[in-house]
């Protein structure tokens, strides 16, 4: 449902077949996990006191996202929706084991392109160019300072820059430089704030360098929030099926989810399977070696269809 641009570093059976393309986000056993619950509850179906609606995850990696498309579009219009539930592998958690956090959890996640103009040449001639990668360089560095010193140190906010080209050579300074990033907060109004603090701080460097600056912010899925009184319900059910020591109160995670359009819309929760191996360094998600215990799947599968029966049970 979902690949990142980069270069898987597994010896898995299931290595991605795409060169630069991999599932480092663990998408692919959402995709097998929600499976597994369609057969589990169709089975049971008799005993399912209601309606079950199962959604994959279209294009969450990748703005708009699926998840807006999907209310867009009304699929969840011909029944009423009474709660939510959705799941993310974690391999930072043991496999058998669970995340979960009532209220705020994860980050709203805007993405930030900036392109720095300027006017290249002789790497030796810098008098007679006006350099955008040290413009560049500078904007990224001072950036830095909206987080650390303009938001309250009490709301969460990362600003991460990933990407920069810079198409010049050792002694060729380019046109033109180009940047991408993503700022992620929990405070809607700090967001707002911030990026306009973003465009003057960009714009106002790369002028008073001898530079012109574009920015694009497009902003991307908002906070998400996990009802708090559905959770406590999900919670409780989930000392049921697996017991209380397996259950872990998750952190805030400043990652980003398009099911945060499901949260504003009905009452939902959101929580973390457990991929992890115990007894070692379970690389992150992201990266090119992320690898997941596929003993994590049973859980998967048969706590999202417990789940669902007790909450229509309810």
């Amino acid at each position: 449902m979902d690949a990142l641009p980069i270069c898987e570093g597994t010896d898995l059976a299931f290595k991605s077949i795409h060169q630069g393309v991999m599932h480092a986000c663990g998408h692919d056993l959402h995709v097998a996990s929600l499976l597994g619950v369609s057969y589990i509850l169709n089975r049971l179906k008799k005993k399912i006191n209601g309606t079950v609606k199962l959604i994959f995850q279209p294009a969450e990696e990748i703005l708009p996202g699926g998840a807006i498309k999907i209310l867009q579009e009304g699929v969840l219009l011909e029944t009423k929706v009474d709660a939510m539930i959705g799941q993310h592998v974690m391999p930072s958690i043991e496999s058998g084991k669970i995340g979960i956090r009532k209220g705020v959890f994860m980050a709203s996640m805007d993405e930030i392109r900036i392109k720095v103009r300027g006017k290249g040449g002789h790497g030796a001639e810098p008098q007679n160019n006006h350099d955008p990668v040290v413009v560049a360089s500078t904007i990224i560095v001072t950036l830095q300072q909206i987080v650390s010193r303009y938001s309250n140190p009490k709301t969460p906010s990362v600003l991460s820059f990933g990407k920069i080209e810079a198409n010049g050579s050792t002694n060729i300074i380019p046109d033109n430089v180009f940047i991408e990033g993503t700022f992620r907060t929990m405070d809607e109004d700090w967001r707002i704030e911030a990026h306009k603090k973003i465009n003057d701080v960009a714009r106002s460097i790369a002028i008073g360098l001898g530079c012109e600056c574009d920015i694009e912010i497009k902003k991307g899925y908002p906070c998400l929030n996990n009802c708090e009184i559905l959770t406590d319900i999900v919670h409780s059910h989930m000392k049921e099926y697996i017991g209380e020591t397996n259950i872990i109160e998750a952190d805030i995670w400043m990652a980003s989810e398009d099911f945060a359009y499901y949260a504003q819309n009905f009452s939902s929760c959101f929580y973390l399977i457990g991929t992890g191996y115990p007894d070692r360094t379970n690389p992150t998600l992201h990266t090119s070696t992320m690898e997941i215990n596929e003993e994590c799947i049973e859980t998967s599968m048969g706590l999202m269809s417990y789940l669902a029966l007790k909450i229509l049970d309810n």
